[in-house]
Protein backbone atom coordinates (compact mmCIF):
# COMPACT_ATOMS: atom_id res chain seq x y z
CA UNK A 1 0.00 0.00 0.00
CA UNK A 2 2.82 2.39 0.89
CA UNK A 3 4.56 1.62 -2.40
CA UNK A 4 1.41 2.58 -4.29
CA UNK A 5 1.19 5.85 -2.35
CA UNK A 6 4.82 6.60 -3.16
CA UNK A 7 4.26 5.96 -6.87
CA UNK A 8 1.15 8.13 -6.86
CA UNK A 9 3.03 10.86 -5.03
CA UNK A 10 5.83 10.88 -7.59
CA UNK A 11 3.32 10.93 -10.44
CA UNK A 12 1.46 13.79 -8.77
CA UNK A 13 4.71 15.69 -8.36
CA UNK A 14 5.58 15.21 -12.03
CA UNK A 15 2.06 16.23 -13.04
CA UNK A 16 2.29 19.40 -10.99
CA UNK A 17 5.68 20.18 -12.49
CA UNK A 18 4.32 19.79 -16.02
CA UNK A 19 1.30 21.92 -15.13
CA UNK A 20 3.47 24.66 -13.67
CA UNK A 21 5.59 24.69 -16.82
CA UNK A 22 2.59 24.71 -19.14
CA UNK A 23 0.85 27.63 -17.44
CA UNK A 24 4.16 29.48 -16.95
CA UNK A 25 3.63 30.18 -13.25
CA UNK A 26 6.95 31.87 -12.77
CA UNK A 27 8.06 35.21 -11.46
CA UNK A 28 8.75 37.82 -14.11
CA UNK A 29 11.58 39.89 -12.61
CA UNK A 30 12.30 43.29 -14.11
CA UNK A 31 15.26 43.34 -16.52
CA UNK A 32 17.20 45.51 -14.05
CA UNK A 33 16.49 43.30 -11.02
CA UNK A 34 20.18 42.48 -10.57
CA UNK A 35 21.48 45.99 -11.21
CA UNK A 36 24.24 46.91 -8.77
CA UNK A 37 23.37 44.16 -6.27
CA UNK A 38 26.27 42.32 -4.72
CA UNK A 39 23.83 39.55 -3.76
CA UNK A 40 23.10 38.69 -7.41
CA UNK A 41 25.44 36.37 -9.30
CA UNK A 42 25.03 33.26 -11.41
CA UNK A 43 21.65 34.66 -12.53
CA UNK A 44 20.24 34.35 -8.99
CA UNK A 45 20.07 36.21 -5.70
CA UNK A 46 21.92 34.58 -2.81
CA UNK A 47 21.80 34.58 0.98
CA UNK A 48 24.72 36.04 2.90
CA UNK A 49 25.58 32.52 4.03
CA UNK A 50 25.25 29.98 1.17
CA UNK A 51 22.50 27.39 1.46
CA UNK A 52 22.88 23.84 0.26
CA UNK A 53 20.19 23.47 -2.41
CA UNK A 54 17.93 20.43 -2.28
CA UNK A 55 18.89 17.72 -4.73
CA UNK A 56 16.27 16.16 -6.99
CA UNK A 57 16.27 13.16 -4.67
CA UNK A 58 15.69 15.35 -1.62
CA UNK A 59 12.93 17.27 -3.40
CA UNK A 60 11.24 14.06 -4.49
CA UNK A 61 11.45 12.69 -0.94
CA UNK A 62 9.86 15.87 0.39
CA UNK A 63 6.97 15.57 -2.07
CA UNK A 64 6.50 11.92 -1.13
CA UNK A 65 6.43 12.91 2.51
CA UNK A 66 3.91 15.64 1.73
CA UNK A 67 1.51 13.18 0.08
CA UNK A 68 2.01 10.21 2.43
CA UNK A 69 2.76 11.51 5.92
CA UNK A 70 -0.27 11.66 8.16
CA UNK A 71 -0.92 15.14 9.52
CA UNK A 72 -2.33 15.50 13.03
CA UNK A 73 -4.16 18.57 14.34
CA UNK A 74 -2.82 20.87 11.62
CA UNK A 75 -6.13 22.74 11.26
CA UNK A 76 -8.31 24.17 14.05
CA UNK A 77 -11.49 22.25 14.87
CA UNK A 78 -13.51 25.35 15.81
CA UNK A 79 -13.60 28.97 14.73
CA UNK A 80 -10.51 31.13 15.15
CA UNK A 81 -11.51 34.27 17.09
CA UNK A 82 -11.50 37.36 14.85
CA UNK A 83 -12.43 40.91 15.85
CA UNK A 84 -14.39 42.46 12.94
CA UNK A 85 -13.21 45.87 11.76
CA UNK A 86 -14.99 48.64 9.89
CA UNK A 87 -13.56 51.56 7.94
CA UNK A 88 -15.01 53.91 10.54
CA UNK A 89 -13.00 52.16 13.28
CA UNK A 90 -9.78 52.90 11.42
CA UNK A 91 -10.69 56.47 10.60
CA UNK A 92 -11.45 57.10 14.27
CA UNK A 93 -7.88 56.23 15.27
CA UNK A 94 -5.68 59.20 16.12
CA UNK A 95 -3.17 60.57 13.65
CA UNK A 96 -0.48 61.22 16.26
CA UNK A 97 0.65 57.62 16.86
CA UNK A 98 1.45 54.33 15.14
CA UNK A 99 -1.50 51.90 15.26
CA UNK A 100 -1.30 48.25 14.23
CA UNK A 101 -3.62 45.32 13.54
CA UNK A 102 -2.85 41.74 12.56
CA UNK A 103 -5.05 40.70 9.65
CA UNK A 104 -3.94 37.07 9.44
CA UNK A 105 -0.79 35.02 8.83
CA UNK A 106 1.87 37.71 8.20
CA UNK A 107 -0.50 40.39 6.89
CA UNK A 108 -0.42 43.57 8.96
CA UNK A 109 -2.23 46.91 8.63
CA UNK A 110 -0.59 50.01 10.09
CA UNK A 111 -1.88 53.52 10.59
CA UNK A 112 1.34 55.51 10.73
CA UNK A 113 0.61 59.07 11.84
CA UNK A 114 -2.45 59.24 9.62
CA UNK A 115 -1.14 57.15 6.69
CA UNK A 116 -2.34 53.59 6.11
CA UNK A 117 0.35 51.02 5.29
CA UNK A 118 -0.07 47.31 4.52
CA UNK A 119 2.62 44.66 4.94
CA UNK A 120 2.36 41.41 2.93
CA UNK A 121 -1.40 41.70 2.33
CA UNK A 122 -2.96 38.30 1.57
CA UNK A 123 -6.76 38.41 1.48
CA UNK A 124 -7.38 35.46 -0.87
CA UNK A 125 -9.05 32.27 0.30
CA UNK A 126 -5.93 30.23 -0.48
CA UNK A 127 -2.18 30.86 -0.33
CA UNK A 128 -1.80 29.35 -3.76
CA UNK A 129 -1.65 30.19 -7.48
CA UNK A 130 -4.96 28.34 -7.81
CA UNK A 131 -8.40 29.09 -6.42
CA UNK A 132 -9.34 25.40 -6.12
CA UNK A 133 -6.32 23.85 -4.38
CA UNK A 134 -3.67 24.86 -1.91
CA UNK A 135 -3.57 25.97 1.75
CA UNK A 136 -6.98 27.36 2.68
CA UNK A 137 -7.64 30.05 5.26
CA UNK A 138 -8.67 29.04 8.78
CA UNK A 139 -10.51 32.34 9.16
CA UNK A 140 -11.65 35.31 7.13
CA UNK A 141 -9.79 38.65 7.33
CA UNK A 142 -11.23 41.05 9.91
CA UNK A 143 -12.00 43.57 7.14
CA UNK A 144 -12.79 43.20 3.43
CA UNK A 145 -10.39 44.57 0.87
CA UNK A 146 -13.08 46.81 -0.56
CA UNK A 147 -13.65 48.40 2.85
CA UNK A 148 -10.03 49.42 3.39
CA UNK A 149 -9.25 53.13 3.31
CA UNK A 150 -6.86 54.54 0.70
CA UNK A 151 -3.43 52.98 1.24
CA UNK A 152 -0.28 55.07 1.15
CA UNK A 153 2.22 52.20 1.12
CA UNK A 154 2.20 48.45 0.54
CA UNK A 155 5.39 46.70 1.71
CA UNK A 156 6.25 43.22 0.41
CA UNK A 157 8.89 40.96 2.00
CA UNK A 158 9.20 38.35 -0.79
CA UNK A 159 7.21 36.72 -3.57
CA UNK A 160 5.91 33.47 -2.06
CA UNK A 161 2.16 33.04 -2.37
CA UNK A 162 1.49 33.48 1.35
CA UNK A 163 3.15 36.92 1.19
CA UNK A 164 2.61 38.23 -2.35
CA UNK A 165 -1.02 37.65 -3.35
CA UNK A 166 -1.76 38.65 -6.93
CA UNK A 167 -5.51 39.07 -6.39
CA UNK A 168 -4.97 41.32 -3.37
CA UNK A 169 -2.35 43.44 -5.13
CA UNK A 170 -4.62 43.95 -8.15
CA UNK A 171 -7.53 44.89 -5.88
CA UNK A 172 -5.31 47.39 -4.06
CA UNK A 173 -3.92 48.87 -7.26
CA UNK A 174 -6.32 51.79 -7.58
CA UNK A 175 -6.24 52.80 -3.91
CA UNK A 176 -2.48 52.51 -3.23
CA UNK A 177 0.07 55.30 -3.70
CA UNK A 178 3.31 53.31 -3.42
CA UNK A 179 4.47 49.69 -3.51
CA UNK A 180 7.77 49.01 -1.72
CA UNK A 181 9.23 45.70 -2.91
CA UNK A 182 12.49 43.71 -3.06
CA UNK A 183 14.53 43.85 -6.25
CA UNK A 184 12.86 42.00 -9.12
CA UNK A 185 9.32 41.92 -7.77
CA UNK A 186 8.54 45.13 -9.65
CA UNK A 187 8.46 43.01 -12.81
CA UNK A 188 5.47 41.03 -11.60
CA UNK A 189 3.66 44.10 -10.31
CA UNK A 190 4.07 45.89 -13.63
CA UNK A 191 2.86 42.76 -15.41
CA UNK A 192 -0.24 42.82 -13.16
CA UNK A 193 -1.02 46.41 -14.11
CA UNK A 194 0.74 48.50 -11.43
CA UNK A 195 2.23 51.70 -12.83
CA UNK A 196 6.02 51.63 -12.68
CA UNK A 197 6.16 55.08 -11.07
CA UNK A 198 4.25 53.70 -8.07
CA UNK A 199 6.92 51.08 -7.34
CA UNK A 200 10.13 51.51 -5.33
CA UNK A 201 12.58 48.57 -5.31
CA UNK A 202 15.01 47.80 -2.51
CA UNK A 203 18.24 45.90 -2.05
CA UNK A 204 19.33 44.86 1.43
CA UNK A 205 20.21 47.78 3.70
CA UNK A 206 18.65 50.36 1.40
CA UNK A 207 16.63 53.06 3.17
CA UNK A 208 13.77 55.40 2.36
CA UNK A 209 13.12 58.53 4.38
CA UNK A 210 9.40 59.41 4.61
CA UNK A 211 7.39 62.13 6.33
CA UNK A 212 6.66 59.62 9.10
CA UNK A 213 10.23 58.35 9.54
CA UNK A 214 12.66 55.80 8.16
CA UNK A 215 11.90 52.60 6.23
CA UNK A 216 14.78 50.16 5.66
CA UNK A 217 14.89 46.82 3.83
CA UNK A 218 17.07 44.34 5.68
CA UNK A 219 18.37 40.79 5.01
CA UNK A 220 16.79 37.46 5.81
CA UNK A 221 17.93 33.90 5.17
CA UNK A 222 15.30 32.61 2.81
CA UNK A 223 14.58 32.23 -0.93
CA UNK A 224 12.07 33.24 -3.59
CA UNK A 225 10.02 31.65 -6.36
CA UNK A 226 6.49 31.32 -7.65
CA UNK A 227 6.83 28.33 -9.98
CA UNK A 228 9.23 26.09 -11.85
CA UNK A 229 12.52 27.58 -12.97
CA UNK A 230 12.29 31.00 -11.31
CA UNK A 231 13.97 30.22 -8.00
CA UNK A 232 15.77 33.19 -6.42
CA UNK A 233 15.22 35.43 -9.44
CA UNK A 234 13.82 38.07 -7.05
CA UNK A 235 15.13 39.20 -3.66
CA UNK A 236 13.66 38.54 -0.20
CA UNK A 237 14.03 40.32 3.13
CA UNK A 238 12.60 42.06 6.20
CA UNK A 239 11.47 45.60 7.03
CA UNK A 240 12.50 48.17 9.63
CA UNK A 241 10.11 51.06 10.36
CA UNK A 242 11.34 53.88 12.61
CA UNK A 243 9.27 56.94 13.47
CA UNK A 244 10.45 59.69 15.83
CA UNK A 245 8.66 57.88 18.68
CA UNK A 246 8.54 54.17 17.73
CA UNK A 247 10.67 51.44 16.20
CA UNK A 248 9.19 48.35 14.54
CA UNK A 249 10.72 45.26 12.90
CA UNK A 250 8.89 42.90 10.52
CA UNK A 251 10.79 39.67 9.85
CA UNK A 252 9.22 38.32 6.67
CA UNK A 253 10.39 34.70 6.41
CA UNK A 254 13.81 33.54 7.52
CA UNK A 255 15.92 30.83 8.98
CA UNK A 256 17.89 31.82 12.05
CA UNK A 257 21.11 33.60 11.09
CA UNK A 258 23.64 36.20 12.24
CA UNK A 259 21.82 38.90 10.28
CA UNK A 260 19.35 39.46 13.12
CA UNK A 261 22.14 40.69 15.38
CA UNK A 262 23.49 42.89 12.58
CA UNK A 263 20.03 44.46 12.14
CA UNK A 264 19.69 44.95 15.89
CA UNK A 265 23.10 46.57 16.10
CA UNK A 266 22.30 48.97 13.27
CA UNK A 267 18.64 49.81 13.92
CA UNK A 268 17.75 48.53 17.38
CA UNK A 269 16.43 48.56 19.95
CA UNK A 270 12.90 47.86 18.68
CA UNK A 271 9.74 48.61 20.61
CA UNK A 272 8.06 45.71 18.80
CA UNK A 273 9.35 42.83 16.69
CA UNK A 274 6.95 40.90 14.48
CA UNK A 275 8.84 37.65 14.06
CA UNK A 276 8.01 34.59 11.98
CA UNK A 277 6.91 31.79 14.30
CA UNK A 278 5.40 29.00 12.24
CA UNK A 279 5.78 26.67 9.22
CA UNK A 280 9.06 25.16 10.46
CA UNK A 281 10.28 21.64 9.80
CA UNK A 282 13.45 19.54 9.90
CA UNK A 283 13.49 19.40 6.09
CA UNK A 284 13.70 23.19 5.71
CA UNK A 285 15.41 24.19 8.94
CA UNK A 286 17.71 26.72 7.26
CA UNK A 287 14.86 28.85 5.79
CA UNK A 288 12.28 28.84 8.61
CA UNK A 289 12.91 29.21 12.33
CA UNK A 290 11.67 27.10 15.18
CA UNK A 291 9.81 29.08 17.87
CA UNK A 292 12.87 28.86 20.09
CA UNK A 293 15.00 30.41 17.33
CA UNK A 294 12.36 33.10 16.80
CA UNK A 295 12.74 34.15 20.44
CA UNK A 296 16.52 34.23 20.01
CA UNK A 297 16.10 36.37 16.88
CA UNK A 298 14.00 38.82 18.92
CA UNK A 299 16.75 38.99 21.52
CA UNK A 300 19.39 39.53 18.80
CA UNK A 301 17.27 42.35 17.39
CA UNK A 302 17.21 44.04 20.81
CA UNK A 303 13.43 43.86 20.85
CA UNK A 304 11.37 44.97 23.82
CA UNK A 305 8.14 43.09 22.98
CA UNK A 306 7.76 40.23 20.48
CA UNK A 307 4.66 39.48 18.45
CA UNK A 308 4.65 36.03 16.76
CA UNK A 309 3.42 36.12 13.14
CA UNK A 310 3.23 33.65 10.22
CA UNK A 311 0.80 31.39 12.07
CA UNK A 312 -2.88 30.81 12.80
CA UNK A 313 -4.19 31.28 9.24
CA UNK A 314 -2.80 28.63 6.84
CA UNK A 315 -1.60 25.03 7.15
CA UNK A 316 1.90 25.26 5.67
CA UNK A 317 3.83 22.57 7.56
CA UNK A 318 3.52 19.27 9.40
CA UNK A 319 3.36 20.57 12.97
CA UNK A 320 0.05 21.14 14.78
CA UNK A 321 -1.56 24.50 14.11
CA UNK A 322 -1.12 25.63 17.72
CA UNK A 323 2.43 24.31 18.21
CA UNK A 324 4.05 27.67 17.27
CA UNK A 325 2.06 29.45 19.99
CA UNK A 326 2.63 26.79 22.64
CA UNK A 327 6.37 26.62 22.05
CA UNK A 328 7.00 30.35 21.70
CA UNK A 329 5.16 31.03 24.97
CA UNK A 330 7.24 28.40 26.77
CA UNK A 331 10.51 29.73 25.35
CA UNK A 332 9.59 33.35 26.02
CA UNK A 333 8.90 32.49 29.66
CA UNK A 334 12.25 30.67 29.89
CA UNK A 335 14.10 33.65 28.35
CA UNK A 336 12.13 36.39 30.15
CA UNK A 337 10.84 37.80 26.85
CA UNK A 338 7.62 39.84 26.76
CA UNK A 339 5.08 38.50 24.25
CA UNK A 340 2.03 40.18 22.71
CA UNK A 341 -0.53 37.86 21.09
CA UNK A 342 -3.54 39.90 19.96
CA UNK A 343 -6.47 38.34 18.17
CA UNK A 344 -6.78 39.03 14.47
CA UNK A 345 -8.56 42.36 14.07
CA UNK A 346 -7.54 43.73 17.48
CA UNK A 347 -6.38 47.32 16.85
CA UNK A 348 -3.76 48.80 19.20
CA UNK A 349 -0.87 51.27 19.38
CA UNK A 350 2.65 50.54 20.52
CA UNK A 351 2.05 52.16 23.91
CA UNK A 352 -1.03 49.95 24.47
CA UNK A 353 0.30 46.59 23.30
CA UNK A 354 -2.02 43.71 24.21
CA UNK A 355 -0.45 41.33 26.73
CA UNK A 356 0.05 37.62 26.23
CA UNK A 357 -3.47 36.30 25.63
CA UNK A 358 -3.68 32.55 24.86
CA UNK A 359 -6.75 32.81 22.58
CA UNK A 360 -5.70 29.60 20.79
CA UNK A 361 -6.16 27.54 23.96
CA UNK A 362 -9.94 27.75 23.67
CA UNK A 363 -9.80 25.99 20.31
CA UNK A 364 -7.80 22.95 21.38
Amino acid sequence: MLAIKVILSVLAMLGLAIYFINVNLVAKPAPTANAESEHFYGNKFHNEQPRTPLSFKDTAALWVRFFTEKKVDTTPDITIPVVPMQRADLDALSNDALHLVKLGHSSVLLKVYGEYWLIDPVFSERASPFSFVGPKRFHQPPIDLKDLPPIDKVLISHNHYDHLDKASIKALMAKTQQFLVPKGIDGDLINWGIEANKIITFDWWQELQTHQGLIAFTPTQHFSGRGMGDGNSTLWGSWVIKTPQESLFFSGDSGYFAGFKAIGDRYGPFDLTLVETGAYDKDWADIHMTPEQSVQAHIDLQGKVMMPIHNGTFDLAFHTWHDPFDRVVNEAENRNVALSTPKFGHVFSLDTLPPLTPWWKATQ
